[in-house]
């Protein structure tokens, strides 16, 4: 009897005496080896409201990040990811509203003051004040939010939000994006968007400091799709999605390809090659200016020279057919220099045999 007391005693000092030992082993440096970000277990989230109340939330797959020795933090979103749930609205999303071809991540920094979170390996729960800044699109933010820092053990801690963040899409730069959104799925959309996050970083190796690796800029290398050879509705619903991008440019008065077209001409390229069963209309169209000869010619021509592109990458050019409908078909009256520009475009329709 008496030796199973004295067992249970000590079962129960060992059990009292986890919790101070636990805490003897964590750091009372936080940012001690530094920390990576786990991009799998880690999420940033996003609300848009549209017909003014459908509520919707879409997130991000791949996320990357780090926090440095001496407190300096970044996480990297690669906006192809991003996550409706629905395969087409996340095309739409991609080219129409991020723009991803031209602007592949979106990045969030801070600097977190060591002198906050020194007792987080005994409070292990802190909220705090965290200045940050939020590049997207080229334009950078300035912003100020409450975060709660949790440490789950010496060498896993968690970066929540405790508020959703809201923003204006005209000060991120989002509003043309927003208005192809719309015509694109004939829908109202609320000018905010709502953000929330929760980052998990593990702590990095001794003599092995944290790594952010470098954002991709294959064409949806890291797209929530199907790989390879693509349904009939994925092709076709792609191909009604990239006419509405606005982003095949040429000179004034060319028919020349300007440099800023490539990048969506890769994702084109990517995508002609993985719709194996269609031959597609490449259709050159302009606005009202000039005779109606001169627009039926530039109009071809410029066709042509998307054609001769994806000839050049590889697409046979039986799969390929150039067109020009000149000024005939503008898609909105051309009295003004923004809708002028709107009709002058590149159009493109998987044709079936």
């Amino acid at each position: 009897m008496k030796i199973a007391l004295l067992r249970v005693f000590y079962v129960v000092a060992l059990v009292l005496a986890l919790p101070i030992g636990m805490a003897a082993a964590q750091s009372a440096d936080p940012f001690e080896y530094g920390w990576n970000l786990d991009g799998d277990a880690s999420e940033l989230r996003f609300l848009s409201v549209k017909k003014q109340k459908v509520a919707e939330t879409s997130s991000f797959a791949t996320l990357s990040g780090l926090i440095t020795e001496d407190g300096q933090a970044q996480v990297r979103v690669l906006l192809d990811s991003v996550d409706t749930k629905v395969d087409l609205r996340n095309v739409r999303m991609r080219f129409l509203f991020f723009e991803t071809f031209r602007y592949p991540e979106a990045v969030i920094t801070t600097q977190l003051s060591p002198d906050l979170l020194t007792d987080l390996h005994l409070t292990r729960r802190k909220e705090i004040e965290l200045p940050y800044t939020f590049t997207l699109r080229g334009v950078t933010l300035e912003r100020t939010t409450d975060v709660a820092v949790t440490l789950i053990d010496n060498d896993r801690v968690v970066v929540s939000s405790i508020t959703p963040i809201a923003f204006t899409l005209e000060e991120l730069d989002l509003e043309e994006g927003r208005m192809k959104l719309q015509e694109a799925a004939n829908v109202d959309i609320t000018p905010i968007g709502v953000v929330s996050f929760n980052f998990v970083f593990d702590r990095a190796q001794p003599g092995t400091p944290p790594d952010l690796p470098e954002a991709t800029l294959t064409p949806a290398a890291v797209a929530l799709e199907e790989k390879g050879v693509m349904t009939e509705e994925a092709c076709l619903g792609r191909f009604e999605i990239l006419s509405k991008t606005g982003n095949i440019f040429f000179a004034s008065g060319s028919t020349r390809l300007d440099d800023k077209s490539i990048p969506l001409l890769e994702n084109l390229y990517d995508i002609v090659d993985r719709c194996p069963s269609f031959r597609l209309e490449i259709a050159g169209h302009t606005d009202s200016v000039g005779s109606d000869a001169q627009n039926q010619t530039i109009s071809e021509r410029r066709a042509a020279s998307v054609a001769s592109w994806l000839q050049d990458k590889g697409i046979p050019s039986d799969r390929l057919v150039a067109v020009g409908y000149g000024e005939s078909r503008p898609i909105v009256d051309n009295d003004t220099p923004a809708n002028r520009a709107r009709n002058r475009r590149i159009e493109f329709t998987a044709l079936t045999e």
